[in-house]
């Protein structure tokens, strides 16, 4: 697992565990303002650090049936990576666990994994040629993170599909689902929803551009980042999920609850 993910004593686990529920209710809240559900689909998970270096690996995820805007932080569940559900109340979506436990399990940086279908990045996984154009600054970063799976022409059913994905999206952190939506994954959560984030935006820039039928400008190669590290070692991550938080907290504060 990722270095975020470490043993702690019961009352450093308890209390991180807490600042993690609150980081990722804030997430669902937010990913709702933005439209980026899909009415009571969709769903986020995060890895739980350890109270001590033999318990299991858990993570925390969206119960089965909530809207992302009723999420707070008591309502999400603990899962372990075969699907059970070991704290809180509701279930686990099938196809929740056959993505997310076998991202979790076979990518090792995937500490945060964030499914969802937002408008443009779901739009252009529709397209016949589904992927990111070389067209706007933020693209210079982005593209080199983008896989584009065309394999998944149906729901995901079964762990094998979910194996499939995972070795599909291999060392990037966005994945372009054709038909179907994107997942981004980060080394926390602040940093899987701000390359989400980024995405997205940078995805409405050129489905924007594309609907004037002009082609698209494509800068040079040469000024591509080529940089596959942790998102937040370049961008300010954490400042930006701060902010929102700071909103959520004047006008939604019960996300924290």
């Amino acid at each position: 697992m990722s270095a975020v993910i470490k043993s702690l004593s019961n009352s450093e686990a308890e209390a991180e565990e807490w600042r993690l529920r609150s980081d990722m209710a804030a997430v669902f809240r937010v990913s709702a303002r933005l439209g980026w559900n899909e009415q009571i689909g969709n769903h986020n998970s995060l890895m739980l650090p350890k109270a001590q270096p033999d318990d299991p690996d858990t993570f925390l995820i969206n119960p089965r049936g909530w809207r992302f805007e009723e999420l707070t932080a008591s309502s999400l569940i603990v899962c372990n990576l075969d699907g059970k559900v070991l704290r809180g109340s509701g279930e686990l979506r099938k196809v929740a666990f056959h993505i997310h436990a076998r991202i979790h399990l076979k990518c090792p940086t995937a500490t945060c994994v964030m499914h969802v279908h937002p408008q443009y990045l779901t739009a252009l996984s529709m397209l016949q040629n589904p992927e990111m154009a070389l067209s706007h600054h933020n693209n210079l970063m982005l593209n080199d993170r983008v896989v584009v799976d065309t394999l998944g022409d149906e729901p995901v059913g079964d762990n094998n599909e979910g194996d499939r994905i995972a070795e599909s999206l291999g060392d990037k952190t966005i994945m372009i689902m054709a038909s179907h939506g994107v997942t981004v994954v980060g080394a926390t959560v602040a940093e899987a929803f701000d390359e989400l984030h980024s995405a997205e935006r940078t995805a409405m820039y050129q489905v924007t551009a594309m609907s004037t039928g002009q082609p698209l400008r494509r800068l040079p190669d040469r000024l591509r980042r080529r940089y596959n590290g942790p998102w937040g070692d370049r961008v300010d991550a954490r400042m930006h999920l701060d902010a929102w938080r700071r909103i959520l907290d004047r006008e939604e504060p019960d996300y924290k609850e």
